[in-house]
């Protein structure tokens, strides 16, 4: 699966799955190119190219594929990492708490997917991964921002497969499960996380990389023939209980 000659932008690349998928592409042979709006650690760093910017931010998301374009002239692979989350009963959300969580994991996926969607179509080709969440297909408590968005980025994501197959892009989207991930530390101690991933099917949370090879495979030509298909990599999370 050589992603040679191929250039690459993950989002929310510093951490977690996006580090995860920024790593794994740069091993493929992909030129990478990463964003997020921290510093990325020593792992990632020597993966790709670092650019700060904030995928909620119209004007920072233009500056970012003007700089990206810039200095490597294509875009053959976007994908669409960056999230954040605030769980809170709905009694108790404030409208920020809900603006700020679109403002990534929703209005980021279409920042970044429209202006990568205009380059890949005068191109002639491209691909496009939405990392979404098995929280679009099960509606989790105390997750009403996180829930919608993903929900809502699955059926654009299905809507631009639609539009952009004429012109050879690809637009796909993957499900993770229940990730270990720094973000989940905000959320949950370590005995926690490792108590509650023994009640998974599967026995225990997935690792970024697991999810990153999932990217890998519909950004290569292996799937060539996908578009518009939801890949859930999810440990059977959504099986019947």
């Amino acid at each position: 699966m050589t992603l040679t000659g191929k250039v690459a932008l993950v989002t929310g690349g510093s951490r977690g799955i996006g580090q995860a998928v920024a790593v794994e592409l740069a091993r493929s042979g992909a030129t990478v190119a990463f964003c997020d709006i921290r510093e990325p650690d020593p792992a990632v760093a020597q993966s790709g190219r670092y650019y700060c910017a904030d995928v909620g931010d119209r004007a920072s998301v233009e500056q970012l594929f003007s700089d990206v374009l810039r200095e490597f002239g294509r875009l053959d692979i976007l994908v669409n990492n960056a999230a954040t989350n605030i769980r809170r009963p709905l009694v108790d959300l404030d409208v920020a708490d809900v603006e700020k969580v679109w403002a990534v994991a929703l209005w980021g996926v279409f920042h970044c997917s429209q202006l990568a969607a205009r380059q890949m179509v005068k191109q002639g080709s491209g691909s496009i991964v939405v990392i979404s969440s098995v929280h679009a297909e099960r509606a989790f408590p105390n997750n009403t921002a996180y829930n919608g968005a993903k929900a809502a980025v699955n059926h654009m994501a299905l809507t631009w497969a639609a539009e952009l197959a004429p012109h050879n892009v690809r637009v796909n989207v993957i499900e993770p499960g229940w990730t270990d991930t720094p973000g989940e530390r905000s959320f949950y101690t370590e005995e926690q996380i490792r108590e509650q991933g023994k009640k998974l099917p599967l026995g225990r949370l997935a690792k970024p990389a697991e999810i990153a090879s999932a990217v890998r495979y519909l950004v290569s030509d292996e799937a060539v023939y996908m578009t518009g298909s939801c890949l859930r990599v999810d440990g059977g999370v959504l099986l019947p209980g």
